[in-house]
């Protein structure tokens, strides 16, 4: 198994949750409002094709829309090895917070 990073396993979840209208600004939202931190456009090219490259991610060209001037919006969804991918980042994460009730900083 491959760890994914932080950044990774954040735009899978952001395409998951768009379920058909994953395109790059509708992701950047999507990750800013669920971390509450303002994402760079920039910071999400790079995972994104990442992601793409090792079959975690399907990209395909949609339909032009007028609100684009008659260009398309590339969209992405998760492919099997996407959601495998998210299934086995999200057992590693509960093994290691298992146990953990209650963390102080002090």
């Amino acid at each position: 198994m491959r760890l994914l990073s932080r950044s990774e396993e954040y735009v899978l979840l952001a395409v998951w949750r768009l379920q058909g209208n994953a395109y790059t600004l509708s992701i950047l939202d999507q990750i800013s409002e669920v971390t509450g931190y303002q994402w760079q456009i920039g910071a999400i090219y790079v995972p994104l094709e990442k992601l793409r490259k090792k079959g975690y991610l399907k990209k395909k060209k949609g339909d032009p829309t007028p609100e684009r001037g008659g260009r398309s919006k590339f969209l992405y969804e998760l492919t099997d090895l996407g959601r495998k991918a998210l299934r086995e980042i999200k057992e590693v994460q509960e093994t290691a917070w298992a146990g953990i009730s209650k963390i102080t900083f002090d």
